[in-house]
């Protein structure tokens, strides 16, 4: 069933964009939105930069970013690239002839802060190198790091003079007659960040890459990241984001499929949906949930699993999940397979039951998509 089509309430009406390739990755148009990473390796680590990639790329993780600050970096790029498994943004600031090197070791993006690249004619000489390599771009306007002539107009950083400086530095691509680009406006003030993300949306058609930057650790964050990006998603604006953290790059992945899975706007993987638990609890509803979270990690197809601690709200939350389990009494519950009541099954194995269950379904839709997708061809 399309909830969409019973539910018009759950519709999100994406804002029309062009579309442009990161590598292999569409990015705006009617393109899914595509989750971002950026490593915090040393890139001329050449093995841990790749390995931390593949985990990235493991987790769901569309594109990765990849910082070059120096030559050594560049030269390390070139392997990165043709190992990854994911296309590789390169991460350019302050020096023009690594945005060069990155498009010459096969980037598939350039990101450029036209606040700190350097001069206009610099910047011509990264277009030009962009489009000799077939290499989109991504003006990254930040809050933190404006032009100075923007700052003494509007006296501090605000919504205004982002939209300029992105305006400003659209109209410099166009003018070198080079349109494979999408645009940020990040700040790490969730209100600063909303509002340009909002003008720029209304002044351009350009695809947008969303973030909230330095938005903290894990905890906190994500809180800001989810409040941000989950509201300009609901707005409709938005083609590929990153939710930049203070933690494990695999973190950010996560965090960003689930804002988008929450909106309904990607959808991979199980998601859980289980209680805080309380007294009323027939199991350990946390300990339970921790497991099957580490345990059903590997699962890619999307599905639904409802983890309910007793009957008050159990059954009614397994009528709408691929496979639940609730809480009953004398250490047993109660198993449901497409929202209906299956078996009862012991608490002490309901965990590996649960995994079994999963996995089987997960293999029927996979095969079921697989013989769509033969029957459409």
């Amino acid at each position: 069933m399309n909830l969409n089509q019973v539910r018009p309430w759950r519709n999100i009406y994406r804002r029309k964009s062009r579309q442009i390739m990161v590598g292999n990755v569409p990015v705006g148009g009617d393109a899914p939105i595509s989750v971002q990473t950026m490593t915090n390796t040393e890139t001329t680590d050449i093995r841990g930069t790749i390995a931390q990639i593949q985990r990235a790329a493991d987790a769901g993780a569309d594109i990765v970013r990849v910082s070059v600050p120096d030559e050594d970096s560049s030269r390390a790029l070139k392997e990165i690239v043709r190992e990854s498994p994911v296309p590789i943004v390169a991460d350019i600031h302050f020096h023009y002839k690594r945005g060069i090197e990155a498009a010459e070791a096969g980037a598939a993006c350039l990101r450029i802060n036209p606040g700190n690249i350097g001069s206009q004619d610099r910047i011509r000489e990264v277009i030009k190198a962009a489009r000799d390599h077939n290499c989109s771009m991504r003006i990254g306007v930040n809050g933190g790091s404006l032009e100075r002539h923007l700052l003494e107009k509007y006296g501090e950083p605000c919504p205004e003079a982002m939209v300029e400086s992105g305006l400003d530095h659209i109209k410099l691509l166009e003018d070198n007659d080079f349109h494979e680009f999408k645009i940020s406006v990040k700040a790490s003030d969730v209100f600063l960040s909303a509002a340009a993300y909002q003008g720029i949306a209304e002044a351009t058609d350009k695809p947008i890459h969303l973030g909230i930057t330095e938005a903290g650790g894990l905890t906190s964050g994500t809180i800001k990241s989810a409040i941000g990006l989950g509201n300009l998603l609901w707005m409709g604006i938005g083609d590929t984001l990153r939710v930049s953290l203070s933690a494990d790059p695999v973190e950010e992945v996560k965090v960003g499929y689930e804002i988008l899975k929450s909106l309904g706007l990607r959808h991979r993987g199980v998601n859980i949906i289980s209680c805080p638990s309380c007294a009323r609890q027939g199991f350990d509803v946390i300990k339970t949930v921790e497991a099957l979270e580490e345990r059903l990690e590997h699962i890619k197809t999307p599905m639904s699993l409802s983890i309910i601690g007793c009957v008050v709200n159990g059954p009614g939350e397994a009528l709408m999940t691929d496979v639940g389990f609730t809480g009953g009494g004398a250490g047993r519950g109660m198993v449901y397979l497409a929202g209906k009541k299956s078996h009862s099954m012991s608490n002490d194995e309901m965990i590996d039951h649960i995994v079994e269950e999963v996995e089987k379904k997960a293999a029927e839709l996979e095969a079921a998509e697989a013989a769509s997708t033969q029957a459409a061809e």
